[in-house]
């Protein structure tokens, strides 16, 4: 377990300094690990999910084609415009349409889809891509917290428990709209200096004619639709069983074929430093797997608390939102569900619940496991390699001459992980404890 651990150090180490590219520290951490017998191959590869990569790839070849058609920069004058040229309304616009896209769809494809059209913005505008590409990450795993198919650990806990899209709903959403809200103030006073556009500048986008961006109309068309019928079996996956990664993937080659695009050439504009750094990182935490790291930190949280349900419940919040600035969440809820799950008959016998099969769901299972959805989930903002949608936001950033550093990310991203557990704390505390 220490020689994990220790491995596990070093790699994230060489990340947060960025001494090492992200993604060959990723790789060669993971090499490390298998090679010194760490983690034998086979758990190093059970450990890569391959529906996040799937979804990744899929996402991105479809991007890829719609960006030849020109839609993109389309999007992009239009939203200028209707903004009147305000860069801080565009900021706000910007963060409140990828929070919303972020619960209907999921995170990662939200800023996989985003990210590109504000880039443009910010190039025609002069504006500083960085902040608003770092905002629209923190944004998307806000919002990603409030549904079933938002985020990716909410998606994990409901396969294990049940729970349905209405419930996530009810019981995430009203913390999630005041955290959206009390995000948009806080942006608006952390940016509203470095936004301001050049009166020129203005002035010239409020003249361009947006339809002049529109390169390929007839393929736009054929796109759109294949894109309308992936989002479709996105809001239908779990009940047809498909795994969102699936459909991605599908999807975008299916894409491809009609719209008559070469797809080994759509394919080579694909953003493999993240589908790669995110193979490594699977692997890795694999390896703390193996080795049960997470359940052996899990049992210390038992002891910690000394079977306080109150307490339990608010420390399994705060060590899944550490935990997730740290690691990636998905791995980190497959290893906290089955500690979760060994919770429950203890805290019902201590209730005098035992039985009562009604009551162990609504008085032990649902606070334990809405406290692990909102940990996981808003933790992800601590870090950049907290979640998935921070490292696509990074990794596009970079492509396209705006890199989002590990140290510029958490200089926002922490704040707003630590501020947004606090609202989640005051709200588990006053509707479950």
């Amino acid at each position: 377990m220490i020689a994990s651990l220790v491995l596990f150090g070093i790699t994230y180490l060489a990340i947060a300094t960025e001494k090492v590219d992200k993604t060959a520290a990723a790789l060669l951490g993971a090499a490390a690990a298998v090679s010194l017998g760490i983690v034998p191959y086979e758990e190093a590869l059970h450990a890569v999910d391959l529906n996040v990569v799937l979804l990744l790839v899929g996402m991105m070849l479809s991007v890829n084609v719609l960006a030849s058609t020109g839609v993109f920069e389309w999007v992009a004058v239009k939203i200028a415009q209707k903004a009147g040229g305000d860069g801080m309304k565009i900021m706000l616009l910007f963060m409140l349409v990828t929070g919303v896209l972020s619960a209907l769809l999921d995170n990662v494809t939200t800023v996989i889809l985003i990210a590109p059209i504000t880039i443009l913005i910010c190039e025609i505008l002069a504006l500083p891509a960085v902040p608003f590409l770092v905002l629209e990450a923190l944004a998307s795993n806000i919002g990603g917290t409030s549904t079933l198919v938002g985020d990716p650990p909410n998606v994990l806990i409901a396969s294990a428990t049940g729970l349905d899209f209405n419930e996530f709903i009810m019981h995430l959403g009203p913390p999630v709209l005041i955290m959206m809200v009390g995000g948009l103030l806080v942006a608006r006073l952390w940016f509203h200096k470095v936004v301001q556009v050049p009166p020129a500048l203005r002035e010239r986008v409020l003249k361009a004619r947006p339809e002049r961006a529109i390169l390929r109309p007839r393929r736009l068309k054929r796109a759109l639709f294949v894109f309308g019928l992936m989002l479709v079996g996105f809001f239908v996956s779990h009940m047809v069983h498909l795994e969102p990664g699936v459909i991605a993937i599908a999807g975008g080659i299916f894409m491809a074929v009609v719209c008559g695009v070469d797809l080994h050439h759509a394919l080579e504009k694909v953003e493999w430093n993240s589908v790669l750094f995110f193979v490594g990182l699977f692997m890795l935490i694999g390896a703390l797997e193996y080795h049960h790291v997470f359940e052996h930190l899990g049992e210390l949280m038992l002891q910690w608390t000394d079977g306080n349900f109150a307490m339990t419940v608010l420390l399994v919040m705060w060590f899944a939102g550490i935990m997730s600035a740290i690691v990636d969440n998905i791995p980190l809820v497959i290893a906290m569900l089955p500690l979760l799950q060994t919770m429950v008959p203890v805290f019902a016998v201590q209730f005098g619940l035992v039985g009562d099969e009604e009551a162990i769901r609504v008085q032990v299972e649902e606070p334990l496991y809405w406290a692990l959805a909102l940990g996981a989930c808003l933790g992800g903002n601590g870090s950049l390699v907290g979640a998935s949608a921070n490292v696509i936001i990074a990794q596009i950033g970079s492509r396209n001459n705006h890199p989002v550093g590990f140290l510029q990310f958490g200089k926002y991203g922490l704040p707003t992980m630590l501020g947004t557990l606090m609202i989640s704390t005051v709200y588990v505390w006053l509707r479950y404890l």
